[in-house]
């Protein structure tokens, strides 16, 4: 296969930017879009050019670190999957294809397709975890979680934080990240202590760097974990909860 790419290239976050066009052959098929970089990457530097820099690191769709915007997809045209699971068998031979970083005010280029996602971490660091005292670890079956209610929390979980909802959406939203993030752990018995003090200071934290959503549902058809905008109803509505919780508490002290 041949491709031509025409990938944003920007040397630091106070540079300009642009578009440049590279040529690559012996494209195969069976690489990933990733691979595809490496092969480009490996022509760059044998003519003596700077490589694109690019975040990866498990290729395996795990780690979420693969961003990139492909034709002005999320992650790419097939439905479900990350960048480093995109193959080449999904483009023509000949393909034009467009490749940006992601584009959001709150992710920062870093470098060429390289941004700085750091503003989910803080999403993280404000709720997203179960305060247990230390000592030595309880029991695996001590608390019994029913089947459908570890299933729905394993939904939630499957996130892997790419941020492919907050460039898709229109508004710059991370509803279904912070949905998902809030969720997975709310919805475990473990999880219920922390229930409303979580859900605040997670939504809170995140409308300080992110837009708000207005369920053009963009995010759910670019995650490519699938998660469902189900879960944003449901933070929602603990959100309300909470604010509600957090009155009656106030009144009685």
């Amino acid at each position: 296969m041949h491709v031509n790419l025409r990938v944003w290239r920007q040397a630091g976050p106070k540079a300009d930017g642009g578009f440049e066009e590279y040529s690559v052959d012996d494209v195969s098929p069976d690489m990933s879009f990733l691979e595809l970089f490496d092969v480009l990457n490996e022509q760059l530097l044998a003519d003596g050019v700077e490589p694109v820099a690019f975040d990866h690191d498990c290729r395996e769709g795990i780690c979420g670190s693969c961003s990139m915007m492909i034709n002005g997809q999320a992650h790419g045209p097939e439905k479900g999957t990350a960048t480093c699971q995109l193959h080449m068998r999904k483009f023509e031979d000949g393909a034009n294809i467009t490749v940006e970083p992601w584009r959001a005010r709150s992710f920062p280029i870093v470098k060429d397709l390289a941004v700085n996602r750091s503003a989910l971490d803080r999403i993280i660091e404000s709720g997203g975890f179960i305060t247990v005292p230390t000592g030595s670890a309880s029991e695996a079956n001590l608390t019994l979680i029913p089947k459908d209610v570890a299933d729905w929390a394993m939904d939630a979980a499957a996130c892997i934080g790419c941020g492919a909802c907050v460039a898709a959406c229109p508004n710059g939203a991370a509803q279904l990240f912070t949905a998902a993030k809030v969720s997975h752990l709310n919805i475990l018995p473990q999880g219920q202590p922390e229930r409303y003090e979580r859900v605040v200071a997670m939504v809170d934290t995140m409308e300080e760097y992110f837009g708000s959503c207005t369920l053009h549902r963009e995010c759910e058809a670019a995650c490519p974990k699938e998660i469902s905008i189900d879960f944003i109803a449901m933070m929602n509505r603990d959100y309300v909860k909470a604010q509600f919780k957090n009155r009656r508490l106030s009144a009685q002290r």
